[in-house]
């Protein structure tokens, strides 16, 4: 390397050379927090919110994707999704009632 007109002689260790230096940690990014383990018929909160929106009504058919509900929470909306197709049953989310994270909303039979 010149500096000044002058040419320095700089060495690096190894380990930097071929990439092995100090490793950093990484972080985990949670998800997006829109998704629950589902199981069964119930379909549950995935976030602590209110229900802005209950797009079904009991006895209704859904398919596997269909919003059935919009949940607002830090003044954000999320869809929650049918995780299977069927009938809803049990409808227990009203709109403009809270819900906490896990709460089960409905049941698809």
């Amino acid at each position: 390397v010149e500096v000044n007109g002058r040419r320095i002689e700089v060495a690096l260790p190894h380990s930097l050379i071929l990439g092995g230096g100090p490793r950093r940690k990484t972080k985990k990014r949670r998800a997006s927090g829109t998704k629950v383990a589902t199981s069964g018929d119930a379909v549950a909160a995935p976030m602590q919110g209110t229900a802005i929106k209950v797009n079904v009504s009991e006895g209704d058919e859904v398919a596997e994707g269909d919003v059935v509900l919009i949940l607002e929470a830090m003044k954000m909306e999320n869809p929650v999704k049918a995780h299977k197709a069927g009938t809803v049953t049990g409808l227990a989310a009203v709109e403009g009632g809270q819900v906490n994270k896990g709460a089960v909303l409905m049941e698809l039979k």
